[in-house]
């Protein structure tokens, strides 16, 4: 069975008058002067420019978004507080590279740690952390594998916490994306620093090396890298109106160049795309028939809220539709898979989500099921 349902009512009645514009042509995606370049919809992931994103490559100081976002995993469950204090071993008193400039045997608060870390890319606090979190930072390496594997990172590997040049210390464009996107998603609170433009600790300023920072009011992240082996890169994220996008650029051959490809990137996403939440997560789409169970219908939808990126102005060409097997027949379990819901662009499938039974339905008593098994024979 296939049934069509309307798109929010908002936007199908073109209350919103930008969507009554006529359709913009999209050009081809830019090239830009970097090794892997990747340019997504942080809501839909959808991928709008692309090159090379799945060759793993050395990512420097970028490795230091896996090394804050297992830290805030850490925080939430409560395992120590943002004024928790680290002492500083010797081993991360010695890092060369960017450094906070702590000092060993101090004692630092995991909250300036975390600034060092993403603010001033400093080797030293990366290790700090590492250590006072894993008590190696060999152990906590091992946690950023495990949460790269969970969140589905295959082509990457991490043998540290700082990005430091290692033959096995590999990730790729997508992956970097990967870690970027669940790092906004799941502590928003937290990714705030990541727009700060400065941290002095110890009497030493310094400032933030994403230059887009103070180029494009709308950048609010999020972190770069260099060493000689990965060359200039940068992932940047900026939010206009409701649509973030995310662009990864690794490789450039100067700062310089990885900002002007950033910048390239975000602007063409944002001025050819635009980006629509279509449904939310267990939002009923539709009730449909349920047989011999103890109640007759059963509300269907999405487990996750659904949202597609679309070329602008294309909003009214967009279709959604259900498919629904024949008979659905109790009991059924809550999210239950009972068909598609399919979203298409014109001819095109753009969005297949699965169809989920929103509650669970027990099984009729005997008399329900009865008069359910005549109504079926003459239907």
């Amino acid at each position: 069975m296939i049934s069509r349902f309307l798109l929010p009512a908002a936007l199908t009645l073109g209350v919103f008058t930008a969507l009554q514009a006529a359709t913009t042509p999209v050009p081809a995606p830019p090239q830009v002067g970097a090794t892997a370049y990747l340019l997504v919809d942080f809501d839909s992931g959808a991928v709008l420019a692309e090159h090379n994103i799945d060759s793993p490559m050395p990512p420097a100081s970028i490795t230091k978004i896996m090394t804050s976002y297992v830290v805030y995993r850490e925080l939430v469950t409560n395992a120590f507080t943002l004024d928790s204090e680290v002492p500083v071993s010797e081993k991360a008193w010695r890092m060369k590279g960017s450094r906070m400039f702590i000092e060993v045997g101090d004692k630092v608060s995991v909250e300036d740690l975390l600034r060092g870390v993403v603010i001033q890319s400093g080797n030293d606090a990366s290790v700090a952390l590492a250590e006072f979190v894993a008590g190696s930072e060999a152990s906590f390496a091992e946690m950023m594998n495990l949460h790269a594997r969970r969140l589905g990172m295959t082509n990457t590997r991490y043998r540290n916490s700082t990005g430091w040049p290692h033959p096995e210390h590999v990730t790729t464009a997508r992956d970097i994306a990967t870690i970027t996107r669940a790092l906004i998603t799941e502590f928003p609170q937290y990714y705030e620093t990541y727009a700060e433009k400065q941290f002095t600790y110890n009497g030493i300023p310094q400032y933030n090396r994403n230059k887009l920072l103070w180029r494009d009011a709308t950048v609010d992240g999020v972190k770069t890298g260099h060493t000689e082996d990965a060359g200039y890169c940068l992932v940047s994220s900026a939010r206009r109106d409701d649509m973030r996008l995310i662009a990864v650029v690794m490789g450039a051959k100067s700062e310089k160049r990885r900002a002007e490809a950033s910048s390239t990137l975000l602007g063409y996403g944002f001025r050819f795309f635009e980006t629509h939440k279509l449904y939310a997560a267990d939002q009923s789409l539709s009730e449909i028939r349920v047989w011999r169970g103890a109640q007759e219908t059963l509300p269907v939808g999405l487990r996750e809220d659904l949202f597609v990126t679309i070329p602008r102005g294309q909003y009214k060409q967009l279709d959604a539709a259900l498919q629904v097997g024949e008979t659905v027949t109790a009991p059924t379990s809550r999210y239950q898979s009972l068909g598609k819901v399919r979203v298409t662009l014109g001819e095109q499938l753009i969005e297949e989500r699965p169809l989920l039974a929103l509650q669970e339905i027990a099984q009729g008593n005997l008399w329900q099921r009865a008069r359910d098994s005549v109504l079926q024979m003459f239907r």
